[in-house]
Order: structure tokens, then C-alpha cells, then sequence
């Protein structure tokens, strides 16, 4: 198994404020998944901006896995708790763990 860092999810404060900030000041775009969230488009890295986060959140690294559910038993039996379970967003599923050192992490698959 091998789950790459795939997706850098940033709390996104007011959006819009936060979309035209990184816009004007690196030249991103932006893609708007409904008005809580928006995908950066242009930035090396997949990531996004999350309204729901709130401001100070540290971002939540996001590994892509060709099987959740083995992944889920494998970070739980290496000893992770899971902070939300396996639920369905556009593009997939994923689920949240908290790793020993208390970094909250993601995983995700189509």
C-alpha cells in the first residue's frame, strides 16, 4: 500500500476575500464547489479552501488511497483514531484520522 500526499485543504475564512487575496497575489484561479468551498486550480498543488475550517486551522494534508477501506484498517490498527468516518464528498469518499502526534490527516479515493 502506498498513499501519496495528494490534496492541501486551507481553512478558507471569508472566501471570497481569501480567493481574491491569492488571486492577485499569485495569479490563482479558482474553481467553486457551492459557496463554502472553492478548489485552487493553478497552484503546483491540488488543494482548496474550506469556509467550514475556521481561521487558524492548520490545513489537513490529504492522502489519495486505491482502497479506503484497507486504509481505514490500517491506520486504525497501527493505532490512529478516527475522527470521521468514511463519508461521500464531490469527487469520492474519505474519512479523517488524528495520528499519534495529534496531526489530523485525510484520506480519500474516487
Amino acid at each position: 500500500m502506498n498513499e501519496p500526499i495528494d490534496y492541501v485543504e486551507l481553512p478558507g475564512g471569508a472566501l471570497p476575500a481569501t480567493k481574491e487575496f491569492y488571486a492577485i497575489a499569485f495569479g490563482w484561479s479558482f474553481t467553486d464547489f457551492g459557496p463554502e468551498y472553492a478548489s485552487i486550480d493553478d497552484a503546483g498543488l491540488d488543494g482548496g479552501f474550506s469556509a467550514d475550517s475556521p481561521a487558524g486551522t492548520p490545513p489537513l494534508i490529504i492522502l489519495k488511497s486505491t482502497d479506503l477501506e484497507a486504509t481505514l484498517a490500517s491506520v486504525e490498527s497501527a493505532g490512529a483514531e478516527i475522527v470521521a468516518p468514511i463519508f461521500d464528498f464531490p469527487g469520492g469518499r474519505r474519512f479523517h484520522f488524528r495520528d499519534p502526534a495529534g496531526n489530523v490527516l485525510g484520506v480519500w479515493a474516487e
